[in-house]
């Protein structure tokens, strides 16, 4: 199976919760920047919309900033406090991409910063990065155990980068943890036809069988999408389904 090109494209908490897209209709890494925007100023309060407009002003004037770090930086942090841990996701995205970070500058970000902070980064690789020079950040997320960034891996830059052997694993690893497949990027279009996830999702079916344990219903999900034949079906919607 050939590593597809696909185009680019939650609420905080802690490492062990189960992850979930956001409740209030946008998604950071699938959402237009300006769109994202637009979502949080009709949902933010007065201070809140102050307060984003301030650290987008301040990303805007210090792009890229690959020397000391930047007051933008500092917002991050704030992210949650400021915007409601609904918004805080979006909030930093936006930061991020007001401030045009790379790979560099991401990386570092996601080095220092937080779980929640990383989470972000995750969700920007999209918008901002559009080769594989991210690419380490998003297999560091996979071996973490902190379900919401095995998620934000999973997401479109993922999808796009990640090659066959990696990317299987980590579909492995949302059935293992608990995180849904409908979070997985292009699940569909990755899946069809691909005989080997087939085989590893076989395996860890009657594995789990033989212990007497149940089967993931997502593992019945994915496995009917590897039988299917290679562009059989419409396009892939961002989150695997299909439309």
């Amino acid at each position: 199976m050939t590593r597809p090109h696909a185009a680019p494209a939650g609420p905080d908490a802690g490492t062990t919760g189960r992850p979930a897209a956001p409740g209030d209709g946008a998604t950071p890494a699938v959402t237009p920047p300006a769109d994202l925007r637009h979502h949080l100023t009709t949902r933010l309060d007065g201070a809140a919309r102050a307060w984003l407009d301030q650290a987008l002003d301040e990303a805007t004037a210090h792009p890229g900033a690959h020397g000391p770090i930047s007051v933008w930086e500092l917002r991050l942090a704030e992210a949650g406090r400021r915007c409601g841990p609904e918004h805080a996701d979006a909030a930093r995205v936006l930061i991020l991409h007001a401030a045009t970070a790379d790979a560099e500058v991401l990386t570092r970000v996601y080095r220092q910063g937080t779980a929640d902070e990383r989470r972000a980064v995750l969700h920007a690789l999209p918008h901002l990065v559009p080769g594989p020079e991210a690419l380490p950040l998003v297999e560091d997320a996979l071996r973490t155990n902190d379900t919401r960034l095995v998620a934000a891996a999973l997401g479109p830059y993922g999808a796009r980068h990640l090659d066959d052997h990696a990317w299987r694993h980590a579909v492995l690893k949302c059935l293992f943890t608990g995180v849904p497949v409908d979070l997985v990027a292009y699940l569909a279009r990755r899946a069809r036809g691909d005989a080997e996830l087939a085989r590893m999702l076989g395996d860890y079916a009657a594995e789990r069988t033989a212990a007497g344990r149940t089967v993931p219903e997502d593992l019945h999900r994915v496995l009917a999408l590897t039988e299917a034949a290679p562009g059989a079906d419409g396009p892939d919607t961002p989150h695997g389904k299909e439309s």
